[in-house]
């Protein structure tokens, strides 16, 4: 194996690919990147048994062939050489001999006849989605799944595909959120499938800087997207979704039009002092057009602070988890958001003022 390619194409390729591989593995072969070299590409893989991650760069090849490398010390010395052409040459047996400018090392590897396959994706119902709102969707739902094993399907993010839309939703039983997409194309053929949240998160970094539109295939255990030259396979998580339509509120009787930046600013304020009472902070309206956020006096202190706001409907107060606030606040990508109240037991629930495709819904805590 002989091959010459660009440092800047070689480095994000082994980052992209580099998200599939855990610290902890067990198997050696699991630490490292499968490199394999076919007609004048170099493809990328690497595997952590629950997801797969394969990106391809082009190159000038010599000689075709393939070896794994430690994925750690391959991508942190390629990172550390500029940009320019690197050549990758395979030398004595297993050993990777990697050449630039004014820099030249020796890393050894193992067969790549001992890496695991990477699985297909057969008998698949196939979605296009736009790479862009695919973004926001990850962003916005993926931090609400949650993250205690316990109940397996809550650590995923349920996609549901029907007719020219999907729906995400994630809940950790706290909070939930949800987000329609339209489908640049779809099968016609509704499917509901959970995909792991560490998966989604991993596939938004990947697709971060990409344009364009992603492809969704759909198997019976296992789930594809491909955008562009990089392919993330993951399984699915087994197991039926909670009907969480049921616990979205059909009406409000308080709904309050706030500024994001000014509620960030009130609720980090009296965040200061509710460590001790599990984050606990009071949200109460009045027809003044004032918000109040207040905490009760702890150890610490007591924190108040005041929002305007544009108010429809009656006073109300409820008590939330200050960082479930400050979370979706940050997810949501719009100056002005609706938070609206039912009374003091039932969910609040906060969407953006523009986008009617995303909402949000928080457990109230006792008062």
């Amino acid at each position: 194996m002989k091959v010459k390619c660009s440092q800047k194409a070689l480095a994000s390729a082994l980052n992209i690919v580099n998200k599939a591989v855990s610290p902890n593995n067990t198997l050696p072969v699991l630490n490292n990147i499968l490199i394999s070299v076919e007609g004048k590409k170099v493809v990328f893989s690497a595997t952590n048994l629950e997801i797969a991650i394969k990106t391809i760069i082009d190159a000038d090849v010599v000689n075709e062939g393939s070896v794994t490398i430690p994925a750690k010390i391959f991508s942190s010395y390629v990172g550390l050489l500029k940009d320019g052409d690197v050549e990758l040459k395979l030398e004595d047996g297993m050993s990777l001999s990697v050449k630039a400018s004014h820099s030249e090392t020796k890393i050894k590897g193992i067969s790549a006849e001992e890496f695991p396959l990477i699985p297909k994706i057969e008998d698949a119902v196939t979605y296009e989605i736009p790479v862009d709102s695919f973004k926001d969707a990850i962003d916005q739902v993926a931090f609400a799944a949650s993250t205690n094993a316990v109940r397996p399907v809550l650590t995923g993010v349920l996609f549901r595909f029907k007719k020219n839309e999907l729906r995400m939703v994630a809940t950790d039983s706290y909070r939930l959120s949800e987000k329609v997409l339209k489908l640049n194309t779809g099968s016609g053929e509704d499917k509901d499938c959970i995909v792991p949240a560490r998966t989604v998160i991993e596939l938004g970094k990947i697709i971060s800087s990409q344009k364009g539109s992603i492809e969704v295939r759909v198997a019976n255990n296992q789930v594809m997207f491909k955008s562009g030259d990089t392919v993330l396979i993951s399984r699915l998580i087994e197991g039926h979704f909670p009907d969480y339509e049921k616990i979205l509120p059909k009406e409000s009787k308080t709904q309050c039009e706030v500024v994001v930046d000014d509620l960030v600013l009130a609720v980090k304020k009296v965040s200061l002092f509710v460590m001790e009472t599990n984050n606990n902070v009071k949200i109460s309206v009045t027809n003044d057009g004032t918000l109040v956020v207040s905490t009760d006096e702890t150890q610490v202190g007591e924190g108040r602070a005041d929002v305007d706001v544009v108010i429809k409907g009656e006073n109300n107060k409820v008590a939330l988890n200050a960082q479930y606030i400050l979370d979706v606040l940050a997810s949501i990508h719009d100056d002005k958001v609706f938070v609206e109240m039912v009374d003091k037991v039932s969910p609040v629930t906060i969407k953006p003022l523009k986008k009617t495709e995303y909402v949000h819904i928080i457990m109230p805590l006792k008062l």
